[in-house]
């Protein structure tokens, strides 16, 4: 953005080509012919009909008219510069606009102008002090004007620009400064019944957790003891530069045994009080705001009006980059003070954020655990209800044998027995389940052969196959014991046969000699 004033109305068209910058708003603008300028390599360069030195920082040129600004102003008050500081508000935010507004810098934009005259003649003088200054009355105004706009951009110092009028401010705040930007930040959505206020502490988060029950008594204390209230504590945050911030609630109760909270706005207003303000300083608060939403007017004004020294185009732009209206609003960010306030702001936000990363990373980790755990149980819980099963219906067969016993055989039984009869026979049958039961069989002798040989291979076969096996290989061997001892059954009678052939004919024999 680039700025041009033109030369005051008193002023010839000469006269101002020489005595204003012809182009203001940039560091690098060329000086007019009757002066010239060298501040640390910003680019303006010197003429040498000009001897011009700023303290200690060496710029100077030959000619006959040395020059000292030092000097030259101490009758007018000193000459501000980089050494001087500019007091800003505080660099906390609070979203409740409190009646004192030097404490806030989000309640301090709801502060517009009033006196349009005021500002009308601060901005006259603003425009002389930077373009064209009458404090001289020769080539030297030039300087000084130049000198003024880099106050101006830097947002620090004194601009001397008329004899009878007194120096312009020049604050972070005017509008020339360039060190601004807007950000944004979230808006509460605490009601005023909440009753939840901030108090910033200057002492570490782990000091304040570990006094919290003297801190909960200092402040019952400070509230003159009343034994009606109660202090609760919602919650600690980190804060830069070793402030922690504790988020209070006061509980009122009733004789009649009912209890409500006290509105934030009436204990922020009580803490407030001179008297209790100090009480609360020696306690080691710093700072004190509510914690409440913005009402729809608060928020329509602070939109439509343009903090002061920022540019209305630029906030409007911001109005249309908020990347969630309804939730966050755009805070002006001046100076690199508090450009550093939110830096730090953001990187603790980051590390607490870091934080609560890690400890779901570590709580994921143990449900996974856990989860392992119980798929492990459920599958065991599936085996023992299998078993279970299988052994309630061996008892179930036993109860319906004995329940039938000594019954005839009804039609679907023996329709029933038909189609087990069947069932065994396909179990039996060579070319379907039998071959397959051989075959795998087959497989397992072969694995155990070459075990040894490649021991890293590893065969499962699922628990319900291996049982059918199992049955089917007991019923084999069921079967061939039946046939063992059927076997065996008539080898004895054939002996008692042959046994019974040979009396006989030893009978015969003994007859017949």
């Amino acid at each position: 953005m680039a700025f041009n004033f033109g030369a005051p109305s008193g002023t010839s068209g000469t006269a101002a080509a020489t005595a204003a910058p012809a182009g203001f708003g940039g560091l690098e603008t060329a000086n007019s012919t009757a002066s010239g300028f060298n501040f640390g390599g910003f680019g303006l360069t010197a003429n040498p009909a000009v001897n011009f030195n700023i303290g200690n920082f060496g710029v100077s040129t030959t000619s006959a008219t040395p020059f000292n600004f030092g000097n030259s102003l101490a009758s007018a008050g000193g000459f501000g510069g980089f050494g001087t500081t500019s007091t800003t508000a505080g660099s906390a935010f609070s979203f409740s606009a409190p009646t004192n507004t030097g404490t806030t810098a989000l309640g301090g934009l709801f502060s517009q102008p009033t006196q349009a005259p005021t500002q009308s003649n601060q901005l006259i003088n603003t425009a002389s002090a930077l373009s064209a200054p009458t404090l001289l009355g020769d080539e030297r105004d030039a300087i000084l004007a130049k000198w003024n706009q880099l106050q101006a951009f830097w947002g620090t110092g004194k601009g001397y620009f008329n004899n009878n009028i007194p120096p312009v401010e020049f604050t972070q705040e005017n509008p020339f400064c360039r060190f601004k930007a807007v950000g944004y930040s979230c808006m509460p959505s605490n009601k005023d019944e909440d009753g939840l206020v901030v108090l910033v502490f200057n002492k570490k988060e782990t000091e304040i957790r570990s006094q919290q029950q003297q801190l909960v008594e200092s402040l019952h204390k400070v509230l003159g003891g009343n034994q009606t209230l109660t202090v609760n504590v919602e919650g600690t945050k980190t804060l830069p530069d070793d402030q922690t911030e504790v988020v209070i609630y006061v509980v009122e109760r009733s004789p009649n045994g009912t209890s409500r909270r006290v509105p934030a706005t009436t204990l922020y207003a009580h803490f407030e009080q001179a008297n209790i303000k100090t009480q609360l300083q020696q306690l080691g608060v710093t700072l004190s705001m509510t914690r409440t939403e913005l009402s729809p007017a608060q928020i329509k004004q602070l939109l439509q009006n343009p903090p002061a020294g920022v540019d209305p185009i630029i906030w409007e732009q911001a109005k249309v980059d908020n990347p969630d209206s309804e939730k966050l609003i755009p805070v002006p960010m001046v100076g690199f003070k508090e450009l550093l306030r939110r830096l730090k702001v953001q990187d603790q936000m980051t590390k607490q954020h870091q934080t609560r990363l890690d400890i779901i990373s570590e709580d994921i980790s143990e449900l996974q655990k856990n989860q392992t755990t119980s798929v492990a149980k459920i599958a065991q819980y599936k085996r023992k209800l299998m078993d279970l099963s299988h052994r309630t219906l061996q008892v179930l067969i036993k109860q319906e044998i004995q329940r039938k016993s000594g019954y005839a055989i009804q039609a679907d039984e023996e329709q029933l027995r038909v189609q087990l009869d069947t069932i065994q026979g396909e179990l039996n049958a060579p070319t379907q389940f039998k071959g397959r039961l051989n075959e795998l069989m087959s497989q397992i002798r072969m694995q155990n052969h070459f075990g040894a040989v490649r021991s890293e291979e590893r065969y499962y076969i699922d628990a319900d196959l291996l049982r059918e096996i199992k049955q089917h290989l007991k019923q084999q061997q069921e079967g061939l014991s039946h046939l063992i001892s059927i076997i065996k059954d008539d080898l004895e009678d054939i002996k008692l046969v042959e046994h019974g052939l040979n009396e006989t004919i030893h009978i015969r024999g003994g007859v017949f000699s």
